[in-house]
């Protein structure tokens, strides 16, 4: 998106411009998600405008006052998120009105988003169909009285650059496309496990800073158990520290694992989609891999 073009709106009697979000302070977008209650640090801001674009509203004097972002995949499809108006502007219509720059940046592409309960209502408008809850559980980790093994036959080991390309083929089998660019960068930010068996990455689970600790997220894999063996290191690793993964898997040995670890369903979102549906991980058999956790609201 050209930073250079910006559009303005009067809304409430008072005008609101929109410009690239890449020009705006992280100071201000900062303050603006501090503002609704989400956790993103200057940093997490950072990382997010360095793999997506997106739009900023700001009023006359240049407080930031609403947000949105895309993040493209190939030509055909794209997730959205960081939708974000303060008080201010949220009963005004500036939700939809950055809501419908979005589609006319991003038309032609299918969509998915993670829509609050306080949004639902507007993607419903915008003929987003709902597919499935998220859970975010967060907590304290602990590692459970139960050890989690690696299964038989496998390995796990730390994730290097050089497994860059076995991530990208696992995650586009069980995310829908292949995510190339924003794996790459996700890799460089954080550790990384994975479970092979004869060579071939099997499951893997990555976890970098974020908000008020840490994520572990993505996570693929094809079942529980390989699943486990992958968050399992994590969970050891930050034993005693905040910890979160978002998931839409909350039944199982799987769910069960993350509440024994400390990790409690703090809120729920709802995957959300423009286009084509995402693929139901809750009908997991043992055979094609699904995401097992997010790598976040905003990314999918």
């Amino acid at each position: 998106m050209d930073s250079s073009v910006s559009h303005s709106l009067a809304i409430d009697a008072f005008a609101v411009r929109l410009s690239d979000i890449g020009a705006v302070d992280l100071d201000q977008l900062h303050a603006l998600s501090i503002g609704v209650g989400w956790p993103h640090r200057d940093e997490d801001w950072q990382f997010l405008r360095n793999v997506g674009d997106g739009i900023a509203a700001s009023d006359e004097i240049g407080r930031v006052l609403g947000s949105a972002m895309w993040f493209p995949h190939g030509s055909g499809f794209a997730t959205i998120g960081m939708v974000i108006t303060s008080p201010r502007l949220q009963s005004l219509g500036a939700g939809e009105l950055l809501m419908r720059r979005v589609l006319e940046q991003q038309q032609g592409r299918e969509l998915r988003l993670n829509a609050t309960r306080a949004a639902r209502r507007l993607y419903l408008s915008l003929d987003f169909r709902p597919e499935r809850t998220v859970f975010q559980c967060q907590g304290e980790a602990r590692v459970p009285r139960q050890t989690h093994v690696v299964p038989p036959g496998a390995e796990l080991r730390r994730l290097q650059q050089a497994d860059l390309a076995a991530i990208v083929e696992l995650d586009a089998q069980a995310f829908g496309v292949p995510r190339r660019a924003l794996l790459a960068a996700l890799v460089q930010e954080s550790v990384g496990f994975g479970l092979f068996r004869v060579g071939r990455l099997n499951a893997f689970a990555l976890c970098r800073r974020f908000g008020r600790g840490h994520v572990v997220g993505p996570v693929a894999a094809s079942c529980d158990e390989d699943a486990l063996a992958v968050v399992a290191p994590h969970v050891s690793d930050h034993e005693g520290r905040f910890l979160r993964l978002d998931t839409q898997l909350r039944e199982g040995q799987f769910g069960t694992f993350l509440s024994q670890s400390g990790l409690r369903v703090f809120d729920t979102v709802l995957t959300m989609s423009l286009g084509r549906q995402s693929a139901d991980p809750g009908s997991r058999s043992g055979g094609q891999p699904v995401t097992y956790a997010l790598a976040s609201h905003a990314l999918g």
